[in-house]
């Protein structure tokens, strides 16, 4: 079985609040991804409440995002998200819920391959990306590139070269 994480394909991340036009610039490239992957799909989403100005991240990044049950908060409606899909809500940059997740489909099933695409590459792909490589270190991990973006260019590279560093395949 192939896996395909999704990271933070939210509206706050693409043309809202700490959108680019590098973010918006993948959106089709993602939607394609979605709609011609099979295997499981697994959405991540960044989740604060309203009082994220007042936690750590908020006051090291004092923009209000994605806070929970907002326009921003939602998984862009561009993107073919099925009922069979799966969400994990996440209140940081890594999701140990995913990590769990895929270590207890991976005792119950054959994971040939975990691919992780979305935003950003340098924030949330990048700590998703180690925390699935932590959690099931012979199940080969995936970035393709062309479905992710950074919060500069420059960053994104920068991430890309550290997961590589961690056998992690970039594409």
């Amino acid at each position: 079985m192939k896996v395909l994480v999704v990271v933070d394909m939210q509206n706050d991340f693409i043309d809202a609040a700490l959108g680019t036009k590098e973010a918006q610039a993948i959106v089709e490239n993602v939607k394609k991804k979605i709609k011609g992957f099979n295997g499981k799909k697994i959405f991540t989403r960044d989740t604060h409440k309203t009082d994220y100005l007042n936690t750590l991240e908020g006051k090291n990044l004092p923009v209000e995002h994605c806070i929970k049950g907002s326009n921003g908060w939602q998984i862009s409606s561009v993107l073919p998200v099925s009922d069979d899909d799966m969400i994990i809500d996440k209140p940081t940059f890594g999701s140990k819920e995913l990590g769990l997740y895929l270590e207890n489909l991976a005792k119950e099933n054959t994971i040939d391959e975990i691919e992780v695409i979305g935003l950003c590459t340098d924030i949330c792909v990048i700590s998703n990306a180690l925390l699935i490589k932590a959690f099931l270190p012979e199940i080969p991990v995936t970035v393709d590139s062309s479905c992710c973006a950074g919060v500069t260019p420059k960053s994104h590279e920068t991430a890309l070269e550290a997961m590589k560093m961690c056998q992690i395949n970039i594409i």
